[in-house]
């Protein structure tokens, strides 16, 4: 389906049935607590059955309820604000136990995201990026230690890398315009989507750059934007980014094109050892430094 939930619901409200439009409402003006409801819920709080609940979501185009929930949730994710989310957060979460919740809720989303991440797509990302005669990043807010990160690294294994970081709009063109065909451009974003990094994507694009997108899902303006993308599911309930998912994803990518140039890297990181000692980088903790520090009695 081409057009988000909501519009297609109200494109089709007038010819729908009285209790096909109790749920219409319901869901319009609701989609993000009719995101998180079940056939049951729905039927209850919109007074109708089960079984038209049911019918709704046929007719919507969706052969089962839950994949219509799903595209409910898809567009909802996309548009709660921080209260909304603050509110979910605590609608859902034990109180009593919130380490335990919020870890568990962690290993969920690496869970999900392995186990419907595209394994070839990610080798031909890692080709493609490898293959690159420049790579440009660009995450912001919560992104940007996402795009941070994965920059550091691939500074390490690169002299091509740049981390596209502004405060306007105008900056991260300043740092784009020079982009070309044999480029690459990653572009990463989670709900609530940045602006300006789809900007920068579309420019990208039309520059006839490669766009990569590393993002939430299929809806994401990021992917929609991207030639290839890499998914990774992160925390929409949360007012707290959940993003340990894109995290693991990105390590993954780190590690596969470090392998890539293997021999390259070896050499780097034994220039690096020499400047990491002779500037006293690291707090190495020898065995002459122990027995300096350390009285022994017996």
């Amino acid at each position: 389906m081409s057009q988000n939930i909501i519009n297609h619901i109200i494109e089709k409200y007038d010819k729908l049935s009285k209790s096909h439009k109790a749920i219409a409402r319901f869901v319009i003006e609701n989609y993000d607590k009719a995101a998180y409801m079940n056939v049951e819920q729905l039927s209850q709080i919109t007074g109708v059955s089960e079984a038209t609940v049911v019918r709704f979501s046929a007719e919507m185009g969706y052969e089962k309820y839950q994949k219509f929930q799903h595209a409910v949730w898809e567009y909802a994710k996309s548009k709660l604000t921080s209260v909304q989310r603050m509110d979910l957060t605590y609608a859902r979460l034990n109180t009593e136990n919130i380490l335990n919740d919020v870890l568990n809720s962690d290993i969920d989303k690496i869970r999900t995201t392995l186990s419907s991440i595209d394994q070839e797509e990610f080798e031909k990302i890692v080709d493609i990026i490898f293959k690159a005669k420049h790579i440009y990043i660009i995450g912001l807010r919560s992104a940007s230690y996402l795009a941070g990160l994965l920059g550091f690294y691939l500074n390490l294994v690169f002299d091509k890398v740049t981390v596209v970081s502004s405060i306007s709009a105008s900056e991260i063109f300043e740092q784009l315009f020079r982009v070309g065909p044999e480029d690459v451009v990653i572009g990463i974003s989670f709900p609530r989507y940045s602006k300006r990094t789809i900007s920068a994507l579309r420019y990208a694009k039309s520059k006839g750059v490669t766009v990569i997108g590393i993002t939430d899902g299929v809806l994401s303006p990021i992917k929609v934007n991207a030639d290839y993308a890499l998914l990774a599911r992160s925390d929409a309930e949360s007012f707290v980014d959940s993003l340990v998912a894109p995290l693991s994803v990105i390590n993954a990518l780190i590690v596969a094109l470090a392998l890539k140039n293997k021999d390259e890297i070896c050499q780097n990181f034994e220039l690096l050892e020499h400047i990491w000692h002779e500037y006293d980088e690291y707090d190495d903790l020898d065995d002459d430094n122990i027995s300096g520090k350390v009285e022994v009695t017996e």
